[in-house]
């Protein structure tokens, strides 16, 4: 629908002609081309991509991108998944955030926002024999809960996964605190053992709500249906439409995690936009898209809307594209979070994922007795011996 709307916008100057490539192939053949000094495309779609970074596949756009009308309106936490050993390698358009899912008739007084306050609701919740939260806390899909729960938990607490200079560090105070947070919630019965079994069962808790809450990606929410209300209510499209359903309902809300007093929810966020790549012929057609994308609501709000995400530029949250209940307390959750990429200075980030993913499976839950600081050394000693 947009190339011949380009093309007329841009006629006698531009014609956009589109070239489709399988997933898996786009990264490779785009940097092996850009090695080699082959021909490259004059735009991609991408977002944060360290292997680009690491071979140079992508031009900095950050003298270019401050001299436009959007730039000074993009979310920090967007500009900062783009930008890595501080170039901005990507434009961002959407955003990708994780948020909470809350059941409204099990927090009747709204979500937690610190850990004492989610203890005392976690012990009420067991008593009349539910859950208080369930998460993907086990070590499947290659260490797929590094970006997960355990990430939002870990920053809650003000800790991190590295130390900025590219090394695995996971053995700080606070790292420590939110993982003893997790062996007790664990301990005590307030996470459902569906939360360990892998293969995204830990949503089962949350669709039958035995279980009140779930931290997730924000459209994680299209694959969590059917569902049943805690007053019974049956929200059985089994569609997307469920959860939205539910929303508007007010049988769930979205709401930010919680975190130690002084200190900002966390949360993982992953960015869509917009390369150039080195080697493009046509850079200012590259420069035009964006601009035509990026400065025009309508154009901006389409793009967000249909490719699932949230947007990167603040003004958009404005368009009637966004007026919806979903949206409307995506944007205050998001707004209430310190969200920012989980990958940090972290060069071999798949390394990463199955290291830290595994050391925090096993304090929390298959040795809940093992010594924290101990473990989380050799996880940092693991993965830096590869540096």
């Amino acid at each position: 629908k947009s190339i011949p709307a380009f093309n007329e916008a841009f006629a006698g100057k531009w014609n956009w002609v589109n070239q489709f490539k399988a997933f898996d192939k786009i990264g490779p053949e785009l940097t092996s081309a850009v090695i080699a000094g082959g021909d490259v495309p004059d735009l991609i779609a991408t977002g944060r991509n360290l292997t680009y970074a690491q071979n140079g596949v992508l031009q900095d756009l950050s003298e270019w991108a401050k001299q436009q009308s959007w730039y000074a309106e993009l979310d920090p936490s967007a500009l900062a998944a783009c930008t890595i050993d501080g170039k901005l390698l990507c434009i961002p358009i959407a955003e990708y955030p994780n948020v909470t899912y809350v059941w409204a008739d099990r927090y009747p007084n709204g979500y937690p926002k610190t850990p004492e306050e989610f203890m005392t609701e976690a012990e009420r919740l067991k008593g009349e024999g539910k859950y208080a939260i369930t998460f993907f806390g086990s070590t499947a899909f290659n260490g797929n809960g590094f970006g997960r729960a355990y990430w939002d938990i870990t920053k809650s607490f003000g800790g991190t996964y590295d130390d900025g200079k590219g090394n695995l560090y996971l053995s700080s105070p606070e790292n420590v605190a939110a993982i003893t947070f997790l062996r007790d919630i664990v301990a005590k019965g307030y996470v459902p053992e569906v939360a360990w079994a892998g293969g995204f069962q830990e949503e089962e808790a949350f669709k039958d709500s035995s279980a009140g809450a779930i931290p997730t990606g924000l459209f994680g929410y299209r694959y969590m249906n059917p569902l049943t209300a805690p007053d019974g209510t049956a929200y059985a499209k089994a569609s997307a439409d469920d959860m939205i359903d539910a929303i508007e309902a007010g049988d769930v809300f979205l709401a930010p995690g919680f975190a130690p007093e002084g200190k900002t929810p966390g949360c993982n966020v992953g960015v869509g936009g917009f390369g150039i790549p080195t080697g493009a012929k046509n850079v200012e057609a590259a420069y035009d898209y964006i601009n035509w994308i990026m400065g025009n609501m309508d154009n901006n709000a389409e793009y967000v809307v249909l490719g699932g995400g949230f947007p990167a530029i603040k003004s958009v949250l404005d368009h009637p594209s966004f007026q919806s209940t979903f949206y409307q307390q995506a944007a205050k959750a998001v707004g209430a979070s310190s969200c920012s990429p989980v990958d940090g200075s972290l060069q071999r980030p798949e390394d990463a994922a199955v290291i830290v993913t595994n050391v925090y499976y096993k304090l929390i839950k298959e040795d809940p007795s093992a010594d924290i600081l101990t473990e989380l050394k050799k996880a940092e000693e693991e993965y830096n011996k590869g540096n």
